[in-house]
């Protein structure tokens, strides 16, 4: 009898479509995945094969993963316990000698784990196989990986960061840009919407470099194009995007993919070009103004989120108030905000002025706090107006979904409207949703 195996995943979208592709393996090799066994007997399993899709983006990611892998040896004294992805990639002589774990695996590995988990069982000794990601040429495929959401898939169409941002160690967990072949996008897709499946989102390390190592001229714009072709598909939204990927000529044909979410996750960071220029981002307050600009003339109902880090070493009382009078007149709908962590083995936690911890914070409240601020003024200007939303998901005869430009709705309804996208009349705003009423 086949083994059964929980998945636990930690940090980005990337990481949760590996985890499905890694899991859909497992699935067509004869395993139980916990994931798809029903609630009521998952309560009763006991996992054989534990896996940590971890991650390493800050060191409390790091703390995190850690703390992961051992919670799962504590409540599965006989399981297999396997490290894999980004903090295995960059941490794996340590992880390695921890008496928890069983299996250390790599980026890279991820498409091959059934294999290494096989090999382990086989000789039931510890393992350790992580490839250079720097020495990756290729990208990486999993084919089709149709194991998604009830509603909305992830799609990952690159890996690897070119970039060298000074605070962040992803290049060196994931490697250089690599870009996935369009045929085995658009075949994934396909099938897909085959399933029913209304709404995609296009993630990676950083998307916008999707076709920079190809020898032909095949850009991220073109991908679009032809996934906007794709019939029952009727919602393309995008991952977080380097800004500088907007220009005019981009947008005139972004406009005409007509499926594209008028959302556009604009990774800021930074509202003072000094502290821009010490973190490496490739762009001033300036351009990422004019950015805005072009988006808002294209889509008049466009809705923009951001990334934002507060206490950056360096980062003066003046340079946080630059930030604050910027995020003021950009408006950002939402704004997640995020502390600045030492990542050990980035050049910016060698750098000289890092803030106090109290600092950090009182900047993180008063960004919070105008972030709140801004949804609920975007989300009010919908009050008594008709908008469209895909319901995703019920809990007690209320059902949740998103607009195309991704604003939260609830609506209490005795119909079945899960995965189907319904007409509603916005009339009660809180603070991160709006209340609906179906349009009659």
């Amino acid at each position: 009898m086949k083994k059964v195996v929980k998945f636990i995943t930690l940090g980005c979208k990337v990481n949760q479509y590996e985890t499905n592709a890694m899991a859909q393996k497992f699935i067509e090799n004869g395993y139980k995945v916990i994931e798809e066994i029903s609630n009521q007997e998952n309560e009763n399993i006991k996992p054989d094969i534990c896996i940590i899709n971890t991650c390493t983006v800050t060191n409390m990611s790091d703390r995190k993963s850690r703390q992961m892998l051992r919670k799962m040896k504590e409540e599965n004294k006989s399981a297999i316990v396997v490290a894999v992805g980004c903090y295995a990639q960059i941490a794996k002589q340590e992880l390695l000698e921890r008496p928890e774990i069983d299996l250390v695996l790599g980026n890279n590995e991820k498409v091959d784990i059934v294999k290494y988990l096989e090999e382990y069982l086989k000789e039931k000794q510890k393992i350790l196989e992580v490839q250079n990601v720097m020495d990756s040429k290729e990208f990486s495929e999993f084919g089709d990986t149709t194991f998604s959401e009830k509603t909305r898939a992830v799609i990952k169409i690159q890996d690897g960061c070119d970039r060298f941002c000074s605070y962040c160690i992803i290049p060196y967990a994931r490697g250089r840009v690599r870009s996935r072949k369009s045929e085995s996008i658009l075949s994934e897709i396909t099938k897909i919407a085959q399933k029913g499946i209304k709404e995609i989102v296009i993630t990676g390390i950083h998307i916008a470099s999707y076709g920079k190592d190809f020898k032909e001229n095949y850009k991220l714009i073109d991908l679009l194009e032809e996934i906007n072709k794709i019939e029952g598909i009727e919602r393309i939204r995008l991952g977080s995007i380097e800004p500088l990927l907007i220009t005019e000529e981009f947008i005139e044909r972004l406009k005409k993919v007509d499926k594209i979410c008028h959302h556009f996750h604009l990774s800021l960071q930074s509202g003072c070009d000094e502290t821009l220029k010490r973190m490496n981002r490739r762009y001033t307050t300036d351009q990422f103004r004019d950015i805005v600009k072009i988006l808002r003339q294209a889509y008049e109902d466009v809705n923009l989120t951001t990334d934002i880090i507060v206490g950056f070493p360096g980062e003066t009382e003046e340079e946080f108030n630059k930030t604050y009078k910027f995020l003021q007149e950009i408006k950002f709908y939402k704004m997640h905000i995020f502390r600045y962590s030492p990542r050990k083995g980035t050049k910016a936690a060698a750098m000289e002025n890092q803030i106090p911890g109290n600092v950090k914070e009182e900047r993180s409240k008063k960004l919070i706090e105008l972030s709140n601020e801004n949804e609920y003024l975007y989300n009010k200007q919908y009050i008594g107006r008709e908008i469209e939303v895909l319901f995703e998901e019920e809990k007690e005869k209320t059902y949740q979904g998103h607009t195309q430009n991704y604003i939260v709705v609830h609506c209490k309804t005795d119909e079945k409207i899960e995965n189907e996208i319904k007409k509603v009349i916005c009339q009660k705003v809180y603070e991160d949703y709006i209340e609906a009423v179906i349009k009659m």
